[in-house]
């Protein structure tokens, strides 16, 4: 009798610490075992800014303003990218229950983790004319009890898309980086503060939640956002099943996310809450070398249910670059792939499949079967970045924005994707979204080569171009603008002669083919 009253007071506690979620949430009744990073979450409390979205037109002045005489092609295309990404503001509802206006994905109306996270990376060029980056506050916002947030929610009714057990709720785990990337341009330490519980909690669901017996995690086509990759085997579901694998982008984001908590609990003198995370890293790094890595194609894929390894080279594998997990013997071979007409370059660098693989589709890119889409691109930038190979991004990104404006000065927009082998838009049109990557992002950091790092005060400019480029009302920091110009040169091997002007001190790391250089720029006064 005792037992059964006991056993009846213990479930009417699940009940009340669960808030007997069969209500706005979620049309079931859950029961969630309550993670305490969450009661840690303000956004969980935050009242709604229902604040109507700005005109492009009246805050354009407050944007960065890039200059190519040689390419006004570009500067035309840099500036229909922030309109169209102006025109896909909205706000929060009533309705919605999001707490901050916030640039729709102009897919179907819902928001996604995947596709909102990588807008904040060219967003954060805006901040001074809009909050870019509080979109993603939409999703810490809807966070269950338990730490996790669903990939996709309702931009009508904001409920989640998804119930959280399918395989495809919730991922890619990539909202720490699109954190971390804002924090290295704003050094916004209360930012850092509030999010860090938020996104502790997701990583510590998506471990309980989100991985096999040996400590590896999975996803889906839908979970990891490259839908129909031929990376399943036998009759699982290519887009919807886990196929009992271990796939090799989520191991990778799982570090890179581990990592840059690791950073942030650092920042914030929170060491001893990461020290679990600061295992597994160490364990997934381990495991990703020894059991992930196909020998015969030098390169990271998945591994089956049985302990074999994938052939399928898929774009997945480069956020290894990111996590900074390649043994050093390995980084040439893994890297060369990107070097490869025969695997990933391509006329349009760089298809989200090797073109040497029998699902490749040659005409059009057949969605994530080859097609160039902008956020892996950028994942694989960045990751170069890593690891130090520059001059490869530089080419990379400098084919990549070339493809999309030529794109976009025959048809006046951007698309979801594009074509791997002739210069083309696939999918839909209109994609500002997360193509706007391509015309700000791309453009500031891999081919004007401006790469922000203002916690520790410095700016990198790795000059590439001899053309005379420069960018005015640069970003830096909350309150810091930069004017930069690089005068015309004749190769790259002469040192530039650059103009700077500045309202802030900093350090400029300038990198050209021939040396670098480091300077003490002062702030000018009106003295």
């Amino acid at each position: 009798m005792i037992s059964r009253v006991l056993n009846c007071i213990l479930f009417l506690s699940i009940i009340s610490l669960s808030k007997g979620v069969a209500s706005d949430q979620e049309p079931y009744t859950s029961f969630y075992v309550p993670n305490k990073y969450v009661q840690e979450n303000g956004f969980l409390k935050e009242h709604q800014n229902l604040m109507h979205p700005p005109q492009f037109a009246k805050i354009k002045e407050k944007l960065p303003r890039p200059e190519w005489d040689a390419r006004p092609d570009v500067i035309s295309s840099y500036w229909k990218a922030w309109e169209m990404g102006f025109s896909n503001i909205k706000a929060a509802t009533p309705q919605n229950g999001f707490i901050s206006p916030y640039i729709d994905p102009v897919f179907n109306g819902n928001i996604f983790m995947w596709d909102c996270s990588f807008m904040t990376m060219f967003g954060k060029y805006g901040a001074h004319a809009f909050h870019f980056q509080g979109t993603l506050d939409n999703f810490y916002c809807k966070q269950l009890p338990d730490g996790f947030i669903c990939r996709e929610i309702y931009g009508t009714s904001g409920k989640n898309c998804f119930e959280k057990y399918d395989p495809s709720s919730t991922g890619p785990n990539i909202m720490p980086w699109a954190e971390w990337e804002y924090y290295l341009n704003f050094n916004d330490r209360k930012r850092l503060e509030k999010v860090f519980p938020p996104l502790l909690a997701y990583y510590q669901w998506m471990n309980l939640n989100r991985t096999w017996q040996d400590g590896s995690y999975y996803l889906s086509g839908w979970g990891c956002g490259m839908d129909n990759q031929p990376r399943l085997r036998g009759n699982y579901h290519r887009e919807f099943s886990h196929g009992h694998m271990s796939w090799i982008d989520a191991n990778m984001q799982q570090i890179l996310s581990g990592k840059i908590l690791v950073s942030m609990a650092r920042e914030l003198g929170r060491e001893a809450d990461v020290k679990d995370i600061q295992k597994e890293v160490d364990f997934l790094s381990r495991f990703v070398n020894e059991k992930m890595w196909n020998s015969d194609k030098k390169c990271y894929a998945d591994r089956f249910r049985d302990g074999s390894i994938s052939g399928v080279q898929t774009i997945g594998a480069y956020w290894a670059l990111l996590a900074d997990v390649i043994p050093a013997d390995r980084i040439k071979s893994f890297v060369s792939h990107l070097e490869n007409p025969t695997k990933f370059k391509r006329p349009h660098r760089v298809p989200t499949l090797s073109a040497d693989d029998p699902a490749y589709v040659k005409n059009g890119g057949g969605y994530w079967c080859g097609a160039v889409w902008a956020p892996t691109n950028y994942m694989v930038l960045r990751g170069l970045s890593r690891i130090g190979e520059d001059k490869i991004a530089f080419d990379i990104g400098l084919n990549h924005l070339n493809n999309v404006t030529q794109v976009f000065q025959e048809t006046g927009t951007f698309f979801e994707n594009y074509d791997p082998e002739i210069t083309k838009g696939r999918c839909r049109p209109g994609m500002v979204g997360w193509t706007g990557l391509v015309p700000i992002a791309v453009l500031f950091e891999y081919v004007f080569g401006l790469r922000a790092d203002v916690p520790h005060n410095t700016l990198i400019w790795d000059i590439r171009l001899t053309d005379s480029f420069g960018v005015k009302q640069y970003p830096f920091g909350k309150d810091g603008l930069l004017d930069l110009y690089c005068a015309l040169r004749p190769n790259g091997l002469q040192k530039p002669e650059i103009t700077v002007k500045s309202n802030r001190d900093f350090t400029l790391k300038v990198i050209w083919g021939g040396g670098s250089e480091e300077i003490a720029v002062k702030a000018e006064t009106d003295e």
